[in-house]
């Protein structure tokens, strides 16, 4: 087994939020990720930062497919690894 991470990236924090609450309702995962914000480089206003969730799947459960496609309902999208 290896730890396989997705890192989904979202615009806002608004988004960050439901798509976090939504991750334990659609995927059943174990927990609730905490969105982390991501400031672009020389950025000081919140609203240039986006935002982020980090998944952990040990077993390689979570197909990046889908992901791809949940993060695309709040305008976000997947980070290769």
């Amino acid at each position: 087994m290896s730890d396989v991470r997705h890192v989904l990236v979202l615009p806002d924090r608004e988004a960050a939020e439901e798509a976090a609450e939504a991750l334990l309702e659609r995927f059943g995962t174990d927990e609730r990720p905490r969105p982390v914000r991501d400031a672009l480089a020389g950025e000081d206003d919140a609203e240039d930062a986006q935002w982020l969730l980090a998944l952990s799947d040990p077993d390689g459960r979570l197909d990046a497919a889908a992901l791809d496609a949940f993060a695309g309902e709040w305008e976000g999208w997947r980070e290769e690894p």
